[in-house]
């Protein structure tokens, strides 16, 4: 279980000086333990700390694997999941990192006009299909309540 916690690194951002964003998107939050700098003193201690981040960013994302065919918010809870681990795991971190990247880059895909002109087209296609289909069904079998009511 190498975190690689001890190592820390700065990864800087590509935002320009002077940019809209500010001096805090300047660098991006360093990799690596988060842990108190007592924690992080004492070997034992810090792997301690590990171990019980560990079990319970397991335990959360096992919940959040449950959730995903029962009611819940499951890719909710398996994200907060690797949040827990991102406070400890470099590759937690990395991961996280990864996924707030490919989350903004479909975002934007998603708004641009020609997706969404195709996205509508497909939606109002398969509508117009759903209800030929529903219409046939009526015409043939007709409309059947699943109660009687005698009057």
């Amino acid at each position: 279980m190498n975190a690689e916690s001890d190592e820390r690194k700065v990864v800087a951002a590509t935002s320009a000086p002077g940019s809209a964003t500010g001096d805090e998107r300047t660098a991006e939050r360093e990799l690596g333990s988060r842990a108190p700098r007592y924690i992080r003193a004492s070997r034992v201690l810090h792997l301690s700390w590990q171990v019980g981040i560990f079990v319970v960013g397991l335990a959360v994302v096992g919940a959040g694997i449950v959730m995903l065919p029962l009611p819940g918010p499951g890719w909710l809870v398996i994200f907060g999941g690797m949040a827990i681990w991102a406070t400890e795991f470099v590759w937690a971190q990395l991961v996280l990192r990864w996924t707030r990247r490919k989350v903004t880059e479909a975002a934007q895909r998603a708004l641009d006009p020609k997706v969404r002109r195709r996205n509508i087209i497909l939606t109002t296609l398969g509508l117009l299909i759903v209800a030929v289909l529903v219409g046939i069904y009526v015409w043939k079998f007709g409309i059947v309540m699943p109660w009687k009511i005698d009057q």
